[in-house]
């Protein structure tokens, strides 16, 4: 039931902020879940998904998408540069394109390929110096760059910092996408989705309250 009351939660989130139903893409972010999980979301026919990881990814939802079909498939973690080529044929949308050299790659793969997933640009909008994503001051260099290579983003995304309120993180993001003509959002989790539909999301990452406490492997 856990998918079905997250939905619930978000169309009274969207209802709330004066927005459409289904305005607002649901990403069920499956990383480091067991495949049992995954499959009783995928057997309820859900499908748009997150992961973080290319090589997890690659490992599960090739079999998958052969057995379920069409679905979804969003890359919300971080990407190397030399996993780029497998994202770009796994992925639908990657919403951490945060530095010039992996813009450069995607570009390269785009012009081989004649198509590319959407593509968000990740924002580090708390300006944390372990965390990936372009700078608030950088961003409109970085968008001008991308659109000189023939990218074209689609929107911003963000992960505000986890001892700080969200909402003016995600006011923040809404602006500088206004601001650059994106209407892609692609910002709130588990915790604060809400708080991200009325402030415009247009892509919530949920993963835990979809899919239970995740498991992580010993090191």
């Amino acid at each position: 039931m856990a998918l079905a009351d997250i939905t619930e939660r978000l169309h009274a989130a969207e209802q709330a902020a004066g927005r459409a139903e289904g305005s607002v893409k649901l990403i069920a972010v499956s990383k480091v879940q067991p495949a049992e999980r995954v499959q009783a979301v995928l057997d309820q026919g859900y499908r748009v998904f997150g992961e973080n990881y290319v090589q997890e990814a690659a490992g599960k939802w090739p079999a998958w998408r052969d057995h379920y079909g069409p679905l979804e498939l969003h890359m919300i973690g971080p990407l190397q540069t030399n996993k780029a080529k497998v994202a770009v044929d796994l992925f639908d949308a990657i919403h951490t394109l945060d530095r010039p050299s992996l813009a450069q790659k995607l570009a390269s793969l785009g012009q081989a390929r004649g198509s590319l997933p959407q593509l968000f640009v990740q924002v580090n909008t708390g300006e944390e110096p372990q965390k990936a994503g372009v700078l608030p001051a950088d961003l409109e260099g970085f968008l001008t760059d991308c659109r000189a290579m023939d990218l074209s983003p689609v929107g911003l995304m963000c992960i505000p910092p986890e001892d700080q309120d969200s909402t003016p993180h995600f006011a923040m993001l809404a602006r500088m996408a206004a601001d650059h003509g994106l209407t892609g959002l692609s910002m709130g989790m588990s915790g604060d989705f809400e708080a991200a539909v009325a402030h415009g999301a247009t892509h919530i990452r949920v993963g835990s309250a979809i899919f239970g406490a995740r498991t992580y492997p010993a090191a």
